[in-house]
């Protein structure tokens, strides 16, 4: 798939230098930046909130795709959006009604998104789907980098593509994304892949970049 979307995780970048990877990594060509928001309470973990994303946002033109692993998410949409977010995707587990939290994501200017954990069945989003912009497969538990593909997700990717079909929606892959495991969900249908560890394990802007064309050229 030559028009992939490659977006690093900045979860796996050096904190102490945010600014300068989100820099590093535009450079190294990613497409989107993934942000990762984490409250310790929805996921065993906790990240930062819209006052780094803030912080950053000046740091590159990029589009900033944010992951809200937070429940509730309603009462922070608007932090969020007003942070600088372009898109910003809810999980269907952590929102009581969905399609009032993508409702209110529009309102505010926003693109949609919602995330399903590996053990969440597509149908649950069927009901939605005219709201979407993007949905978000898991394929890992959420809550942490470097965890281990899980493979059964390749076939709810593939399900997924056929439910959506013709609807302008990009289905995204989140967790455990390389080189040997792009090509599989991208064959079922997925065109925005999220890496982390896989970017960021080598530390320069140059293993960046490598790193993204590994993926891109697996595809």
């Amino acid at each position: 798939m030559s028009n992939v979307i490659i977006a690093p995780s900045i979860l796996s970048s050096d904190f102490s230098r945010l600014g300068d990877e989100i820099e590093a990594v535009e450079r190294a060509g990613a497409d989107w930046i993934h942000i990762d928001v984490m409250d310790g309470h929805f996921v065993p973990n906790i990240t930062f909130g819209p006052p780094v994303i803030k912080a950053v946002r000046n740091r590159t033109d990029k589009i900033f795709d944010c992951h809200l692993m937070i429940e509730p998410c309603d009462p922070y949409l608007g932090a969020f959006a007003e942070a600088g977010c372009d898109i910003i995707t809810v999980h269907a587990e952590a929102t009581t009604h969905l399609d009032r939290s993508l409702q209110a994501i529009k309102q505010l200017g926003k693109k949609a998104g919602v995330s399903l954990n590996p053990s969440t069945p597509e149908n649950v989003i069927e009901y939605v789907l005219d709201r979407l912009d993007l949905i978000l497969l898991m394929t890992v538990n959420p809550g942490f980098g470097g965890q281990d593909f899980i493979h059964s997700v390749v076939d709810k990717t593939a399900r997924v593509k056929q439910m959506i079909g013709n609807r302008p929606i990009d289905i995204e892959i989140d967790g455990g994304v390389t080189a040997e495991t792009a090509p599989l969900v991208t064959a079922a249908g997925a065109n925005v892949l999220v890496a982390g560890s896989a970017i960021f394990k080598d530390g320069s802007q140059e293993n960046y970049a490598a790193n993204i064309q590994a993926i891109r050229d697996a595809c």
